[in-house]
């Protein structure tokens, strides 16, 4: 038996769930967001509470049954609260900022880094080294931190790069000098 996939699911206040067969869609302060589920999984709503459920006991269907059983969560979440990262850029000149539709990262490459912000995302850059990420889509706000996090990720000497707020970074020793 799954444990995650057996998770109820409480709706929170001013949350909306529509879904007729393998479509399901969520509305809430935030915006909206929509997912068909695979075959074999279905959804059952009882007030406030929704189950997932599968169809069998077969290999696929245990593994999706869990998993859609957390994209619902996480679409549930998003509409009513949002999801940040954040993001650190540490080095000697190395900064940030949001120049329209894009974002300008100076990376100590001898050209500008632009990197283009998807229109369901927002991006806020303070002290020119600190970037948070939201959006109501957790793996989009994930991928977008990921993808500016990959132009320069922190380098285990000195640690410069760009690395997500409180990630620890293992330093190793330099070159010894006889």
């Amino acid at each position: 038996m799954s444990r995650v996939g057996n998770k109820v699911i409480t709706l929170p206040a001013k949350v909306v769930v529509k879904h007729d067969g393998a479509k399901v869609e969520v509305e809430g302060p935030k915006g909206n967001l929509s997912h068909v589920l695979p075959e074999g999984i279905s959804l059952t709503m009882e007030g406030e509470n929704i189950t997932v459920k599968r169809s069998s006991d077969e290999r696929r269907q245990r593994a999706l049954h869990g998993t859609s059983q957390r994209l619902l969560t996480n679409m549930i979440k998003g509409v009513s609260d949002g999801f940040t990262r954040d993001l650190e850029i540490h080095g000697t000149g190395f900064r940030a900022a949001v120049k329209g539709t894009a974002l300008d990262l100076s990376l100590g490459y001898s050209h500008p880094v632009l990197h283009p912000i998807p229109a369901d995302i927002k991006v806020t850059v303070t002290d020119n080294t600190k970037i948070r990420v939201e959006g109501i889509d957790k793996q989009r706000v994930g991928q977008f931190a990921a993808d500016v996090r990959n132009y320069y990720p922190p380098e285990p000497y000195k640690a410069k790069g760009v690395r997500y707020a409180g990630e620890v970074i293992r330093r190793k020793e330099g070159k010894k000098v006889k």
